[in-house]
């Protein structure tokens, strides 16, 4: 069994979409999405560097759009499961039919945007956190006030909150964290700081016509597989505020069966967690187009 997946916000990196808008038709596809949203995506993913697609605003589009093109350039694939981190579930939500590839940049254009203004009310950030006992690491977050905004699985927890906090935590490490890395992001993600932006994807998440998924589509809410169209995108609005806990969709994937990940461009973060989470399990990442074949023959040797 196969499943695609879509990383998150971080993923980024200056230039990485030049090499796809060389395929056919990927710049057209990416200049229709440009005007859609009114936001310069070919720019941003080939020119801009690493401070301006840094921005929320700019990054959460970025990120969706490169996911759907490199999926678009792989051809018919029938995973057994998709799934994404963080905004990559926007990204797995229309690989898997519940949303067009339109509807699906001009949420996510709205998303950062609503996101992008929540995190300038108050200094936060992120930083990760490497090695170490989950539970002992949840409750150390507690004390000091952060949140563990991230249950990635594999040693990992990416702790979120103001910057006083987070410097606090770098003096300070929970018992057996090895390392705490500060991400190149704007805000708090998925904690009590982004309650402002669920009032406006909600209002925004009005405007959608969802189709129930094609294939199951893995929540990063709970791990647990949604059914319904409605139930994804009402997911999808409450994320943000939310923790995501990709330890339980790849706990899901174990329950499956799944043999084979692939991940969608920019791929390598989720794909390094399940090397060490998910030993046995076939592992690529669409980094470049020149991964595609391989892709392509991981597709043909896992699909449904």
């Amino acid at each position: 069994m196969l499943v695609l997946v879509a990383p998150g916000q971080g993923a980024q990196t200056p230039g990485f979409l030049t090499p796809w808008l060389d395929l056919p038709g990927a710049a057209d596809r990416l200049a229709g999405w440009s005007d859609a949203i009114g936001l310069d995506l070919a720019h941003y993913g080939t020119q801009a560097d690493a401070d301006a697609i840094r921005d929320t605003a700019v990054a959460q589009p970025l990120l969706v759009a490169a996911g759907l093109l490199s999926a678009a350039a792989l051809g018919e694939v029938t995973p057994g499961a998709v799934a994404g981190h963080s905004v990559g579930e926007i990204t797995a939500a229309t690989l898997a039919g519940v949303l067009d590839d339109t509807a699906a940049l001009r949420l996510v254009r709205k998303r950062g945007l609503a996101m992008a203004e929540a995190a300038a009310i108050t200094r936060t950030g992120m930083s990760a956190l490497l090695g170490g006992d989950s539970e002992t690491t949840v409750v150390h977050l507690e004390k000091v006030g952060l949140t563990a905004a991230n249950v990635n699985g594999a040693g990992q927890i990416v702790a979120a909150g103001t910057l006083e906090q987070l410097a606090e935590l770098a003096e300070n490490k929970p018992e057996g964290v090895r390392k705490v890395i500060a991400l190149k992001v704007a805000g708090a993600f998925h904690t009590r700081h982004m309650a402002p932006a669920v009032d406006a994807l909600a209002k925004a998440a009005e405007e959608l016509a969802p189709a129930d998924p094609k294939f199951r589509y893995v929540s990063n809410n709970d791990g647990k597989a949604v059914a319904t169209g409605d139930e994804v995108v009402a997911r999808l609005v409450g994320q943000v505020a939310n923790p995501v806990r990709w330890d339980l969709c790849m706990e899901t994937f174990k329950e499956l069966g799944v043999t084979a990940l692939l991940e969608v461009c920019p791929g390598g973060t989720l794909t390094g967690l399940a090397k060490r989470a998910l030993p046995g399990v076939r592992t690529l990442a669409l980094k470049t187009p020149d991964d595609l074949d391989a892709a392509r023959e991981l597709i043909a040797e896992h699909s449904a």
